[in-house]
């Protein structure tokens, strides 16, 4: 965990842990966010499948 003495105030889901982060975060590489809050961040993979669904149907059209 990172003890930045100003860290980024939006929450993040490590993919590593699948745990929801927020002040002290992991490495970088095992995130995903910021989000603006908690329950966003417990979203994370739901929203990243959606985003790539949409991606996939424009590459599409």
């Amino acid at each position: 965990m990172s003890k930045d003495p100003n860290p980024d105030q939006g929450w993040y889901y490590n993919t590593r842990t699948n745990q929801v982060e927020h002040l002290e975060r992991s490495r970088s590489v095992d995130l995903l966010g910021p989000y603006p809050d908690e329950a966003t961040a417990r979203r994370a993979l739901d929203i990243a499948r959606e985003r790539t669904r949409q991606a996939d149907a424009a590459d599409d059209d």
